[in-house]
């Protein structure tokens, strides 16, 4: 469960931040480094998730 947690929260991070830095016309470079800002809070926001539905 924790895995699928990561995934999920990864995808959605990464487009957020995608979609943030595309929406404010910051370019290609800006927009990949939002994806990958998203990525990491995904990750975190997942792993919380998961523990969450393990208590």
């Amino acid at each position: 469960m924790t895995k699928l947690c990561i995934l999920v929260g990864t995808t959605v991070g990464g487009y957020g931040g995608w979609a943030i830095g595309d929406a404010l016309d910051l370019g290609f470079g800006w927009a990949f480094v939002l994806s990958g800002v998203g990525s990491v809070a995904g990750v975190y926001a997942g792993w919380k998730l998961a523990q969450k539905l393990a208590e």
